[in-house]
């Protein structure tokens, strides 16, 4: 039997509506309007279109964006000046800097910037340390939004073997701290899981993925994991966005594994649009964090 779809888009949707009533719950408070200023350095046609889908979903919700555009040649140093201006901007409660950058910019120096409060993508070495401690300001928007998917898909983690496959900054990492911590946004059936982190320099990569109950995929190959790959029954989550001659695919080979999984994520709309709900939800709270640190109030108020 094929394996249930686990419809990103679908809960992404339930979260924004979530959002909206906080939203709207924040503001009756007499609190201000979240804003997510978002920073486009050059003409890059994807990062055109998610800065726009991300536009568009802070307006569904009743969260103030902004666009600062950059040019192709902007230097390291104007691009700092900018991220400068927007951290002290207090009207401003999120930054995010789409990537990827120019190469005549240092990609690092300039997330380290970006003010902690501020750092919704959590990419801040210091939520990063947190994140660790078990102790997190913000979560980093796509392994959170994975999280989400699981426990809305009723999905436990807790006592099983979970294989995450790329250990970028950006997802593998963290997702790893995340399905290892003793608890979650969504309760400790969503964590606690025994996790193993593979890699380029993995040997016998598929002996391991076959143990795991669930798999992520974050590796950007096309079609990279084969059912052969995949214990019966596992749950497959595929993080992978990738352009190819029939268009988007991920880094599973979809139609094959789908008849060997239990449930399985598209490629698209699966992970990414909780990517984009999630980077709502740490606008909101880091809307609530600003305002509790310049009024000596609870963040959650």
């Amino acid at each position: 039997m094929a394996a249930r779809l686990m419809d990103g888009k679908a809960i992404a949707a339930e979260i924004r509506q979530e959002l909206m009533v906080s939203v709207a719950a924040f503001l009756e408070h007499g609190h201000p309007r979240p804003c997510l200023a978002a920073v486009l350095v050059g003409e890059d046609a994807a990062s055109q279109v998610y800065v726009r889908n991300k536009q568009r979903a802070c307006e569904q919700v009743g969260i103030d964006s902004q666009l600062h555009r950059l040019p192709e040649t902007t230097t390291q140093d104007e691009l700092l000046q900018t991220v400068g201006n927007l951290n002290r901007d207090n009207g401003v409660h999120g930054i995010l800097i789409q990537l990827p950058l120019p190469s005549q910019i240092d990609e690092t120096q300039v997330l380290d910037a970006v003010a902690p409060l501020k750092d919704v993508d959590a990419f801040h070495p210091t939520n990063v340390g947190l994140i660790s401690q078990g102790r997190p300001r913000y979560l980093p928007c796509t392994p959170h939004g994975i999280q989400q998917l699981l426990h809305r898909c009723e999905v436990t983690t807790a006592g099983r073997h979970a294989v995450v496959i790329g250990r970028s900054d950006i997802v593998g990492k963290p997702m790893a701290m995340l399905l290892a911590a003793r608890d979650s946004t969504c309760g400790p059936a969503v964590a606690n899981a025994t996790v193993s982190v593979c890699h380029s320099r993995t040997a016998d990569l598929t002996d391991i993925t076959r143990q795991a109950d669930l798999l992520i995929a974050a590796i950007g190959r096309p079609k990279s994991i084969t059912a052969d790959m995949v214990k019966s029954g596992a749950v497959v989550v595929d993080v992978g966005i990738n352009r190819t001659d029939e268009g988007l695919v991920g880094d599973v080979d979809f139609a094959a594994v789908r008849e060997v999984a239990s449930q399985i994520t598209p490629v698209p709309g699966g992970v990414g649009p909780l990517t984009v709900a999630m980077l709502l939800f740490n606008t909101l709270s880091a809307a609530r964090h600003q305002h509790a640190h310049q009024n000596g109030e609870s963040p959650r108020s």
